[in-house]
């Protein structure tokens, strides 16, 4: 497919795509007049990397990850280096960090929001943040 019709089925700009390129995260062939050129498997590429965008990875950990994942399932493969495994264990603990630091902020706007006399969030929000924090 070309890279209009990727930019289509994924939702990302001609120019994001054109960065995952240059930045080894995607790859194309070329046709003879020139233009990329990408296989269907690129789509589940495309969404693994937004997916670990919106975790907060930064594309040279998104580089140096995804040959370690398989595209179409997020299962790992066997490609991971002790090097990788450190750095992800880094970035893991980063984003438990950040979901502490988001809970918490939750729970002074939930005291804002009864001091000032509303309704607090329902509990099903809060169980389910709980759980998330505490993996």
């Amino acid at each position: 497919m070309r890279i209009g019709e990727l930019a289509d089925r994924t939702g990302v700009s001609v120019r994001s795509l054109r960065y995952y390129e240059d930045k080894g995260m995607l790859a194309a062939t070329r046709s003879s007049g020139g233009q990329r050129e990408y296989p269907e498997a690129a789509v589940d590429r495309v969404n693994r990397i937004q997916e670990m965008f919106a975790a907060g990875l930064t594309s040279d950990t998104i580089a140096e990850l995804l040959p370690c994942i398989h595209d179409t399932d997020g299962t790992p493969s066997a490609a991971a280096t002790p090097f990788l495994v450190r750095k992800l264990t880094e970035e893991r603990a980063r984003i438990d960090r950040a979901l502490r630091d988001l809970h918490s902020t939750c729970e002074v706007l939930d005291g804002v929001i009864r001091a000032a006399g509303g309704e607090a969030p329902p509990p099903e929000f809060h169980r389910a943040e709980d759980s998330a924090t505490r993996k």
